[in-house]
């Protein structure tokens, strides 16, 4: 039984979306992150696909449903379903392809569109290995990440650099926001009532806190 429930036992469920052109890395880092794959063959996601990894902030559970969507203007019709709820996002562009950079103001207006104010963003430079090929700089990337209020990190799905540290900075900070709305309510996390869903805005919201109450520890 308690193998059966493994998969469900979690404290916090968060969806964070991956945004960012067709091309850059967006379901490597996914891959990487939750199966600890690469594929080199990768071909263009068709639609929405989206995948789960649970990892411990603090002394709690948090599982973030990871949602990875096609980069192509074709798809742009499900966007509004695609962000619903998120509470994080990785805005992902190619260190080697300049014109993914330059595109990411229009990811963000994007997802500032479809979201909440509150939601935690990071800006993450893909395929960092290509050293020789770099088009973007670090310090230009860093500057505007700094000037739109985001985390930064570039990364090497390729060679799993960073890609771990990427999820979980942004998955912590969501934890950490939580705690915080909640604390400022004058609530403690801990004394929720079972199943309450968490949001940290005012959108509906899939993310949620589970198995909270007086005698969970």
């Amino acid at each position: 039984m308690a193998a059966y429930r493994a998969d469900d036992d979690y404290d916090y469920l968060f969806k964070v979306v991956l945004i960012g052109d067709s091309g850059v890395g967006k379901s490597n880092l996914l891959s990487r992150f939750t199966r600890d794959e690469f594929s080199l063959e990768s071909k263009s996601t068709i639609g929405v696909e989206f995948a789960t990894r649970s990892i411990h902030v603090d002394d709690k559970v948090v599982k973030a449903q990871i949602w990875d969507t096609a980069g192509q203007e074709r798809y742009r019709a499900i966007t509004s379903a695609y962000y619903r709820g998120a509470v994080g996002a990785l805005l992902v562009y190619d260190v080697t392809r300049h014109v993914t950079f330059e595109n990411v103001e229009r990811w963000l207006k994007e997802l500032r569109d479809h979201t909440d104010s509150n939601i935690v963003i990071m800006l993450v430079g893909n395929k960092a290995d290509l050293r020789h090929l770099r088009a973007v700089s670090t310090e230009d990337a860093k500057a505007f990440a700094e000037r739109e209020n985001n985390f930064f990190m570039e990364t090497s799905a390729l060679e799993s650099i960073n890609v771990e540290s990427a999820f979980t900075e942004v998955l912590t900070q969501i934890y950490r926001v939580v705690s915080r709305k909640a604390l400022d309510i004058g609530d403690d996390p801990a004394a929720l009532p079972k199943g309450q869903m968490i949001s940290v805005g005012g959108r509906d919201d899939v993310s949620a806190v589970k198995k909270v109450g007086c005698c969970s520890n």
